[in-house]
């Protein structure tokens, strides 16, 4: 017996250790994403930035960049505040759902018998009704917004819920149902009134109690939380102007659009979000709904008549790299923000900015593509050389602002900055011998030659490529 138990105990010992070394090691490839999120910050002029990887239920990664509040100087951090704007319509198409699990009502209800006030005129009598399904896939031909000027700086002036109303009336369709994909913040704004409707409790106190406390999300609100603007809130900035220069934005509140753009959030928030979506897809409980219910919502429930543009209840669903996504931006006056969630391969990323003018969609899917490039990938080669002399910034003016020499798994890596896709741009180097590299061309033979040369001090200062030399800028 005693026999036995020892040998249980090795082969549960052997398979954890296997288990623990079987692990990707992202190590380099979170390196690469920092230094490449950094110089961005830079190049792009924002004030500050966060961002997050989620696999499945854990955070892998999390980092932040810049200020919060550049006057103040408060450091970004991945728990910054900012607005997450039409990331919002997710937690509102979530409470609709939920509403539809328990029967309350349903997906090809129409607008005006869920709201007996709903009076906008439809401009198209061949058209077909206007449901809660055409408003969340944004099919339903509503006008964009609500009959006021709210997105015009520097009031940011939004109508309250009683101001919606009163003018809906004026408002009337731009196309018939189900014809065009036309966004709407006022379609997500109705949808908020009607989860007040059928609910019979106050939308805010709604998505607290059902989702946002359920989740443990304590720092995502319905509101900008105003006490914290400047210290845990960011403050944000408007485009770049002629001057190179951002302004500060005031801040503002969405009030009666708010169920479309009004909340606020952190990355860190937004990845118990997506790791309450992978647990759920794969459960057998209901967990704010069924998990029947969230692969619904990630399907394609419409595609605009180019076929570029599909959408699924409340998300945007599309494919990337092969694999299915669902996700949502957010852009409001001095933020803008992403949550892209990889359904196959269960990775989230989230990114946050406190300005206008840039995409933090193309953040999070470039770190996507540096996680996908580190997999499969190990620490474990080349043990025995230190790559650490050679990694750092080099000039490259004026062909480049910089390039960045990096380790790569046992290999040198070198890209550009700034990059919009720092894959692609990625050269990767075998050594050889001393300070002599070449470099490995895509079907793995060896290219030309790289040198590195050292100073008095035995520091390296620049190399030799293409008979041409790069010095580095951060000895």
């Amino acid at each position: 017996m005693k026999k036995l138990l020892i040998a249980v105990i090795l082969v549960f010992s052997l398979f954890f250790a296997f288990a623990q070394e079987s692990k990707q090691d992202y190590s380099d490839a979170f390196k690469i994403i920092e230094v490449w999120l950094e110089a961005q910050k830079d190049f792009d002029k924002l004030p500050g930035i966060s961002a997050i990887i989620v696999d499945d239920q854990d955070v892998i990664w999390s980092g932040a960049y810049g200020y919060s509040s550049p006057e103040n100087k408060v450091k970004a951090k991945p728990s910054t505040l900012y607005s997450i704007c039409s990331i919002s319509k997710l937690f509102t198409s979530v409470a609709i759902m939920k509403l539809y699990d328990e029967g309350k009502l349903r997906l090809d209800d129409e607008i005006g018998d869920l709201l007996p006030w709903y009076d906008l005129k439809q401009a198209y009598p061949e058209s077909g009704p206007i449901t809660v399904r055409s408003i969340m896939t944004h099919s339903a031909g509503l006008p964009r917004e609500a009959k006021y000027s709210y997105w015009t700086a520097p009031e940011f002036d939004f109508p309250c819920r009683e101001e919606v109303k009163e003018k809906l009336s004026e408002q009337e369709t731009l196309y018939p149902a189900s014809t065009y994909f036309q966004y709407s913040n006022l379609g997500l704004s109705l949808l908020g009134e009607v989860v007040e409707e059928v609910s019979g409790v106050p939308f805010d106190e709604y998505i607290e109690k059902n989702i946002l406390k359920p989740l443990k999300m304590k720092d995502t609100r319905t509101v900008l939380p105003e006490k914290k603007y400047g210290k845990e809130l960011a403050v944000g900035y408007g485009m770049v102007n002629r001057k190179g220069e951002r302004e500060k934005v005031g801040i503002f509140q969405a009030e009666g659009i708010k169920p479309a753009a009004g909340f606020s959030s952190n990355v860190k928030d937004l990845a118990k979000f997506a790791s309450w979506q992978f647990r759920l897809r794969d459960s057998k409980k209901i967990e704010i709904l069924r998990s029947s219910t969230l692969k619904n919502m990630h399907n394609v429930h419409w595609i605009d008549p180019d076929f570029d543009l599909t959408w699924g209840l409340g998300f945007h669903v599309f494919q990337h790299d092969g694999t299915k996504w669902a996700g949502h931006n957010g852009s409001c006056p001095g933020y803008k923000s992403t949550l892209e969630l990889d359904l196959e391969n269960k990775m989230a990323y989230s990114v946050m900015v406190n300005a206008n003018g840039i995409s933090p969609y193309s953040y999070a899917m470039g770190i996507n593509d540096i996680i996908n490039k580190a997999k499969g990938e190990s620490s474990d080669l080349n043990l025995s050389l230190d790559l650490a002399d050679y990694v750092g910034h080099f000039s490259e003016q004026p062909w480049y602002a910089e390039t960045y020499m990096g380790s790569w798994y046992g290999k040198l890596v070198c890209f550009d900055l700034p990059s919009d896709d720092p894959v692609s741009n990625m050269t990767f180097f075998e050594h050889i011998e001393g300070d002599t590299f070449r470099r490995i061309r895509d079907n793995g033979e060896l290219g030309e030659y790289i040198t590195f040369e050292r100073d008095d001090k035995g520091k390296v200062y620049r190399y030799k490529w293409f008979q041409n030399y790069s010095k580095k800028i951060d000895n």
